[in-house]
C-alpha cells in the first residue's frame, strides 16, 4: 500500500477518499471534492495517519507533509486532502452489490479463458455466452464467462458440450465484500486505508 501523493493525478479533487460508517467499517470511496464538503459541513471527521479524528478547523490547521500528502491550495496556505473520513451519523453497513459488467466478469474469472485456461490481457479476451444468445441464453452471471478470441470463435453458436469444450469452472455470481469491491475499484490504496480495510 502506498503513502505518497498521486502527483500524476491531473485534478487533485478527484483523488479517492475512503468513507467509514459510524462504526468505522468501510462504506465506499468518494472524491476529495465530496470529502472536503462532508468534512466542512460537519457530516464527517477526517482521520489522520494515527487514527485521530479531526473536525474541519482542526484538520485545516494540520501541516501538509512534504512528499506524503496531497494538498489543495487555499487562502493562507494549503489544505491536506484527507485519506479517510468517518461519517458521523451513517450507521448502515452497505451490502456489496456486484454489478454484472464485462470488467466484473473478467475479474471473477481472473482474466483467464474458461475454456483453454490461458490468462491473457483484457484486449485479447471476450465474453462468451455458455448457452448462446441466439438460443435464448441470458446475460447473467451464470451464463457469461471469459473467453479468449480463438476459443470464442471455435465454440461459435454451440454449447460447450456441442463444441467438445469444457469449462474450467461453473460460472456464478461472485460474493465480494465491501472491502473487496473497494480494492477492485482502486488498485493503489493508501496505507492509511489499511487498518480499516483489513477489519472490513
Amino acid at each position: 500500500m502506498q503513502g505518497s501523493p498521486r502527483t500524476h493525478t491531473p485534478d487533485i479533487l478527484t483523488v479517492p477518499v475512503l468513507l467509514l460508517n459510524a462504526y468505522f467499517a468501510p462504506v465506499s470511496l468518494t472524491t476529495a471534492r465530496r470529502g472536503i464538503v462532508l468534512l466542512y459541513g460537519g457530516a464527517a471527521k477526517a482521520l489522520d495517519e494515527s487514527g485521530e479524528t479531526h473536525d474541519f478547523p482542526h484538520w485545516r490547521a494540520l501541516p501538509v507533509r512534504d512528499a506524503v500528502d496531497d494538498a489543495i491550495p487555499i487562502l493562507g496556505g494549503a489544505l491536506r486532502v484527507p485519506r479517510v473520513l468517518h461519517l458521523q451519523r451513517y450507521e448502515r453497513v452497505p451490502k456489496a452489490v456486484v454489478r454484472l459488467t464485462r470488467r466484473n466478469v473478467m475479474l471473477r474469472d481472473e482474466h483467464t479463458c474458461q475454456y483453454c485456461t490461458r490468462r491473457l490481457p483484457v484486449r485479447e479476451l471476450n465474453l462468451d455466452h455458455v448457452v448462446p444468445r441466439c438460443r435464448g441464453g441470458p446475460d447473467s452471471w451464470e451464463n457469461l464467462v471469459t473467453s479468449c478470441r480463438s476459443c470464442n470463435l471455435r465454440k461459435g453458436r454451440r454449447t460447450p458440450d456441442e463444441a467438445g469444450m469444457h469449462l474450467l469452472k461453473r460460472p456464478h455470481k461472485p460474493r465480494w465484500s465491501t472491502t473487496a469491491q473497494i480494492l477492485l475499484t482502486e488498485k493503489r490504496p493508501y496505507s492509511e486505508w489499511e487498518p480499516y480495510l483489513a477489519a472490513g
